[in-house]
């Protein structure tokens, strides 16, 4: 019996897997050289079967941005665990999530350098995705700290861990004129002096 045309297998895994031949196309090409054709192509489905998942580029982009920042915070997973008290590991997540964006070498960096206006443009437009992925990431943490007495039980614990992992792109992405985000010990003040009072208080 003939194997069905990849576009026209289950979908399971098709969303990873053009998520695959666009970080591949993007290592080679970049953003402004990497095409919705070129993508299907390399995934070994039909465009109309992309255009199913990412209904336009910089959303795929946008994506794949994403989940390569997520390799950041999978691989982040042994030094959170290994550090004491909520605050301490808030101040390493931002420190991370920079490292997503700086570290010498990595993919993010490169796009972000050479193509900062599409880069800026396809990040956007990912975040949507990132909010609550980051949630995700972040809601064990919120657990184990409120299990420690560290955040008030009066709290949502899944609105908290939405509001730690918007504080986290805010201290990673956007620029201060108060804080800076490279500064370790600036971040873990900002982090107990606003942060985590409103973590301890009654809602």
């Amino acid at each position: 019996m003939s194997e069905a045309p990849a576009d026209q297998r289950p979908t399971t895994g098709i969303s990873a897997r053009l998520l695959d031949a666009t970080e591949k196309l993007l290592a080679d090409k970049g953003i402004r050289s990497t095409t919705m054709q070129e993508v299907a192509e390399t995934a070994g489905v039909s465009r109309a079967w992309l255009y199913r998942h990412f209904p336009d580029k910089s959303t795929l982009i946008g994506a794949a941005i994403v989940r390569l920042n997520e390799a950041f915070w999978n691989d982040a997973r042994g030094e959170l665990e290994a550090i004491d008290g909520f605050d301490r590991q808030i101040a390493a997540g931002v420190r991370i999530g920079r490292g997503a964006y700086d570290d010498p070498g990595t993919l993010l960096l490169r796009l972000r350098t050479e193509e900062p206006d599409e880069f800026a443009a396809c990040a956007g437009a990912g975040v949507s995705g990132l909010v609550p992925d980051l949630a995700l990431f972040w809601r064990p943490y919120v657990d184990a700290a409120a299990g420690r007495g560290e955040i008030h039980p009066g709290h949502d614990l899944g609105e908290v861990a939405e509001w730690v992992a918007r504080v986290l792109i805010s201290l990673g992405t956007v620029p201060s004129e108060t804080i800076d985000p490279d500064d370790p010990l600036a971040v873990l003040r900002h982090i107990r002096r606003y942060l985590m009072p409103g973590l301890r208080a009654e809602p």
